[in-house]
């Protein structure tokens, strides 16, 4: 892990698989830390989806880094990092993101960091629209980031979006078509306002800045991959955000599921090895949606609080829960984890009993599968088992042999239940807090 040595055959791909990172929930799950630690072994890190609605930390000798944009492989100089295809990109938000991480230590990305020529532009109008969207819907609102991701991906889908490979090239054009793009916004919100010739301004200052990163990512990727390079990818957001098979409509406006590795970078699925669900030990989400192992308790109060679960993104205060199995057989079913990484697991360590979600009851039917309807997901009725806790201190914990006793029947609950085996389990915030079990 994360890839295996190459053999070559008559010039195709080499043997070496990329590696997939996953959320197995509804986002939040650590993922930068994983992707952080497995950086450390491979010569490509790579950002397949979504925007600055994501909210990747890492923290590296009590600093800590914020990513939105940026694949949280970007602290390793060793390595390479693509933004790819299918990722929708807020300029002013990318290099606003890039001088705090500066700010904080991170050098050397002008030499690493690699954008492709088909991802998406993101405007600060799309930002507006996102707002007035979610003003119209009113009580019925999705609790969106605001950052204008689904605008963006609606103009790509309505073909009139503007990609980097616009801005780079004639800016005449790009000119045009971008005045079209906003009076087609302005048709369909009278109130928007943009200030046209200072945003051109702006973004041709961008054009010249960006110029130095851009490539076509999806030759650059499979040459890497024919060379036996290592690569790692990225997702952001989780599985039950994916526009088609999270808890629609409470979900992102991207494909943040295995699909979307192929459609946002161009690797045909036969390149993909590993596939790791990172899953928190418990459950949060973020914005509004069903929740069926919320505790609106003193539970979620010590969860929420323990873990500083405030959204890096929102900055608001995640809702928590109990660890919901019957959302994570699905989560596995939809990805294919080949291995897990269960994150977080201290935060549980003061507990004297914890619950896992095991089974769903509908109309007090049990069903063995997540309803595809809000509303009657919200409704389900959790089936709970009870294990006791373990009341004690795991934070320097390094080996999963010292453990104690009950925080391993945890973990084998996990495996059993999902039948995918834990290779890691995360004990604390700081980079160097996870078990690697064997």
């Amino acid at each position: 892990m994360p890839n295996e040595k190459p053999t070559s055959q008559n010039g195709s791909f080499k043997t070496n698989k990329i590696t997939v990172v996953l959320g197995a929930q509804w986002g939040d799950e650590g993922k930068g830390k994983v992707v952080d630690m497995l950086a450390k072994d491979v010569d490509l890190v790579c950002r397949c989806q979504g925007g600055n609605n994501a909210g990747h930390t890492v923290v590296v000798d009590n600093t800590e880094y914020d990513f939105h944009l940026l694949p949280s492989g970007i602290i390793n100089s060793e390595c390479k990092s693509i933004i790819g295809n299918g990722v929708v990109i807020h300029l002013p938000g990318l290099f606003d993101e890039l001088k705090k991480n500066e700010n904080k230590g991170l050098v050397g990305w002008q030499d690493r960091l690699l954008i492709s020529n088909k991802a998406h532009l993101v405007f600060d109008f799309h930002q507006q629209v996102d707002g007035l969207q979610e003003l119209e819907k009113g009580s019925k609102s999705l609790g969106t980031t605001k950052k204008g991701i689904g605008p963006s991906y609606s103009s790509k889908a309505n073909r009139n979006g503007l990609r980097i490979a616009d801005l780079i090239g004639d800016f005449k054009q790009f000119t045009e078509k971008f005045l079209v793009l906003i009076e087609a916004h302005e048709r369909m919100f009278p109130s928007l306002t943009v200030n046209k010739e200072a945003e051109l301004e702006r973004y041709k200052t961008y054009a010249e800045k960006l110029k130095p990163l851009i490539v076509e990512t999806v030759y650059f990727i499979h040459n890497e991959l024919k060379q036996g390079k290592r690569i790692l990818v990225e997702g952001a957001n989780a599985a039950m955000l994916d526009i088609d098979f999270g808890t629609y409509p409470y979900v992102t406006s991207s494909n943040c599921s295995i699909g979307g590795v192929c459609t946002g970078l161009g690797v045909p699925p036969a390149t993909i090895g590993d596939v790791v669900g990172v899953v928190k030990a418990y459950t949060t989400r973020v914005g509004d949606g069903p929740f069926p192992t919320e505790q609106k308790n003193e539970i979620g109060d010590i969860l929420q609080s323990k873990g500083r679960e405030i959204g890096v993104t929102t900055h608001r205060k995640r809702r928590c829960g109990w660890l919901d199995i019957p959302m994570l057989k699905y989560s596995t079913i939809l990805n294919g984890y080949t291995k897990l990484c269960v994150t977080k697991l201290d935060i549980l360590q003061t507990l004297d009993e914890i619950k896992l979600g095991i089974g769903y009851k509908l109309n007090g039917v049990e069903i063995s599968y997540v309803p595809s309807n809000a509303s009657e997901l919200s409704n389900v009725e959790v089936i709970y088992e009870t294990l006791p806790g373990w009341k004690s201190n795991i934070e320097h914990v390094r080996k999963y042999e010292d453990l104690p006793v009950n925080a391993k029947k945890y973990i084998q609950k996990i495996e059993n239940f999902i039948d995918v085996p834990v290779k890691w389990i995360g004990v604390g915030k700081e980079r160097d807090s996870i078990i690697a079990i064997k």
